[in-house]
């Protein structure tokens, strides 16, 4: 069965830099499009980045130039790297994965970044 586990959020100030990764069990990352979705208090879940299997990757234009989102195959791990953060990009943030025509979710991880 298909599970995946976030790891890396925490708390940062503006300016600063995370890394989230996201651990996945059940599936082959690489034979996937994956992503990360994140959702702020008092909104809706959106779309940050995803990766499809060739490697392309795309972003949300708020964080374009800051977040490079990235697969380990040999750990079968999906990794964020968020660089430059600012208060705006506090949220709880989710790994996806569509595999078989239904989408996976992780169960979200705190990301806070303080002025």
């Amino acid at each position: 069965q298909v599970q995946l586990v976030e790891s890396g959020g925490g708390l940062v100030q503006a300016g600063g830099s995370l890394t989230l990764s996201c651990a996945a069990s059940g599936i082959t990352l690489s034979s996937h499009t994956v992503g990360w979705f994140r959702q702020a208090p008092g909104k809706q879940r959106s779309f940050v980045a995803r990766i499809s299997p060739t490697g392309t990757a795309s972003y949300t234009d708020s964080v374009k130039g800051r977040f490079t989102i990235s697969r380990d195959n040999a750990k079968n791990t999906l990794n964020l790297q968020m660089d430059s953060l600012n208060p705006e990009d506090t949220a709880v943030y989710y790994c996806n994965a569509f595999v078989s025509y239904q989408y996976f979710w992780g169960q979200g991880i705190q990301v806070t970044v303080s002025s």
